[in-house]
């Protein structure tokens, strides 16, 4: 938990009910729309001027999200509700039109492919009308193992959990966790394989696969 956002729950009870995954009213709230819009804010300067002032950009990237590892890099656009409760581990590379809506808690391990289009949300509506009209919603943590590969267009709803090393496919929709060392694909995601100890494609590349003739 970072400094500011350990300061925010302290003082914001709105705040402290968002990263607990208690019940909340996000449109009823005063401050969590200030919130949003410091961090939509903060995206819209960063994607402006991220090709002619990649320095500055990553600058304030980190300033967003400060519990951004070393070398993660991006292409932008990408857009966040809140940089505080979003953790990317080191060496991670996420591409363009990434999207985060929601609020609490997720966690992106080390030297993930997040491919374009891919979102992750963390909130959970009512399931009853009238509660749902009243606004009622919770957040549920999502987290993503180390060396895990997205696909284009990979969408991660709330709760879930995605193991080390797997590969979610192109365009999934992951509802439940994945365990790791898996090949997922489908809506809803579901496993269809191990990961392989080599990928054949890439037998001339020098590495720690067998050798293959």
């Amino acid at each position: 938990m970072t400094e500011d956002l350990e300061r925010l729950i302290d003082e914001d009870e709105d705040v402290r009910r968002l990263f607990s995954g208690r019940p909340m009213q996000y449109r009823k709230s005063q401050t969590l729309p200030q919130y949003t819009a410091q961090a939509m804010r903060a995206c819209a300067a960063i994607n402006r001027i991220y090709f002619d002032d990649p320095d500055e950009a990553y600058r304030l990237f980190h300033e967003l999200i400060p519990g951004a590892g070393e070398g993660v890099q991006f292409t932008p656009p990408f857009n966040v509700d809140y940089g505080i409760g979003l953790t990317i581990g080191k060496g991670t590379f996420i591409n363009k039109d990434f999207l985060i809506v929601g609020g609490g808690y997720i966690d992106i391990g080390e030297n993930c492919l997040i491919g374009p289009r891919c979102s992750i949300a963390t909130p959970n509506h009512a399931l009853d009308a009238a509660t749902r009209l009243e606004g009622w919603e919770h957040t549920a943590r999502v987290s993503i193992g180390n060396n895990v590969w997205f696909g284009v267009n990979v969408t991660v709803c709330p709760g879930v959990t995605i193991g080390d090393n797997s590969i979610i496919g192109a365009g999934s929709v992951v509802t439940h966790d994945i365990p790791a060392d898996s090949v997922a694909v489908g809506n809803p995601c579901r496993v269809v394989k191990s990961i392989p100890d080599y990928d054949p494609a890439f037998a001339e590349v020098e590495g720690p696969g067998p050798d293959v003739e």
